[in-house]
């Protein structure tokens, strides 16, 4: 990958996956991944939002994992450059996807996340804001959205099968909520959890 397509794609961790026996991108807080190959994106989500985007035609597809911040600094001026991250983040998605080949007429779309796992912050619900800006951003793209898993109380592990896209999700109902809400705000680290418990759930 040339240098310059750096931010283009921002997956640092790819693997095989012998279950699926496919190929896997895993994407933290802030990063993206986007795909023609018949591969799996996967990602964790607390009060975070992925989307999970495709052309339907050709399967060409991707996703993200962004995070809105709290908005109470930024209320005078929405357009602050907190705000605009998760617009960035969509953007440069399709940017990217168009790019590969897809067709804006041709995308669907599927999102997850936004759960409220910091139960205590009742004022600023950041994983509703998040859900309501990927709904409102899809209606003014004029994109279709043909499924949502969002809100809830419980963190999520998304498997995206862009070429097909089959997604399942996981409720992680015994990992500590704020180990994960303390690595989307600092977007460092791995996001690896050795128990995960709940049913799957295919959107």
């Amino acid at each position: 990958m040339a240098s310059n397509d750096y931010h283009e794609v921002l997956a640092p961790n790819i693997y095989f996956d012998r279950q699926f026996e496919k190929e896997v991108a895993k994407i933290l807080p802030g990063e993206y991944y986007a795909t023609t190959r018949d591969m799996i994106i996967v990602t964790v989500l607390g009060s975070c939002v992925s989307m999970c985007l495709r052309d339907r035609t050709n399967g060409i597809g991707g996703m993200n994992h962004f995070m809105l911040p709290h908005s109470d600094n930024n209320a005078d001026n929405p357009l602050s450059v907190s705000a605009r991250y998760g617009t960035y983040a969509m953007e440069m998605l399709i940017n990217h996807l168009l790019k590969l080949g897809a067709k804006r007429n041709n995308f669907e779309a599927k999102i997850f996340g936004g759960g409220n796992v910091l139960r205590g912050f009742t004022v600023t619900n950041v994983g509703a804001q998040n859900a309501n800006f990927a709904i409102d951003f899809l209606k003014t793209e004029k994109i279709s959205l043909i499924s949502k898993d969002l809100l809830d109380i419980y963190p999520r592990k998304v498997y995206y099968f862009p070429k097909t896209g089959r997604v399942l999700v996981k409720k992680l109902r015994t990992v500590h909520n704020n180990t994960i809400i303390e690595r989307e705000k600092e977007y460092e680290s791995r996001l690896g959890y050795s128990k995960v418990e709940g049913e799957v759930e295919l959107f």
